[in-house]
């Protein structure tokens, strides 16, 4: 009898400790665009200072240009897109949202943009990359409708592994269900 109690206790043992490190927050390293601590979301996603053959290639080459660029750039990438719980459906605040985008996508063609899809953690990791994915390719078909299909748009989601806001109450879901753009310059 002390052996099948014994064999119990180590059994919900093991249980335990699955239970608890299932639960451990993944350590997941910010992705392209999230600047490093300290800095402003968005801050320094092209990978920082860039040289003359590079902005030649955007097609800026005067020092005000310049100066456009980078405060535009700046507002490009920390204005996201938001969704509704469950949803990929661009609302009207998020097709705003995009028409200021595509002003700035208009005004520099050549840049590239990655479209990150994010979710809030409720959900499967499944769930919440598929749903990732469809909110990303709305924004990005949006754009593309708008007659600018020679931009260089490319899409990806991360589901609900890089959140922006950490808590677990609805303010924070809802700043995690958005699309956020990054420039790849």
């Amino acid at each position: 009898m002390k052996s099948k109690q014994s064999v119990f206790l180590v059994l919900m043992i093991f249980a335990l400790i699955a239970a608890l490190s299932a639960c451990a927050k993944k350590n997941v390293p910010p992705p392209p665009g999230y600047g490093a601590a300290g800095q402003e979301y968005g801050a320094a996603a092209g990978g920082g200072p860039m040289d003359e053959a590079k902005w030649r290639e955007l097609g800026i080459n005067s020092e005000a240009e310049k100066r456009e660029f980078l405060d535009k750039a700046k507002v490009f990438e920390n204005q996201d897109v938001y969704f509704d719980y469950d949803a990929y459906t661009l609302t009207e605040p998020a097709k705003k949202v995009l028409d200021e985008k595509m002003a700035f996508l208009k005004r520099f063609p050549r840049v590239a943009v990655t479209i990150e899809g994010h979710c809030d953690e409720r959900g499967t990791t499944e769930y919440n990359i598929a749903l990732g994915e469809r909110r990303a390719n709305a924004a990005q078909q949006y754009i593309l409708n708008s007659n600018s299909s020679n931009l260089k748009l490319t899409t990806v989601s991360y589901g609900k592994e890089r959140p922006v806001a950490s808590g677990h109450d609805e303010a924070s879901y809802a700043k995690n269900r958005r699309a956020h753009f990054v420039l790849n310059y």
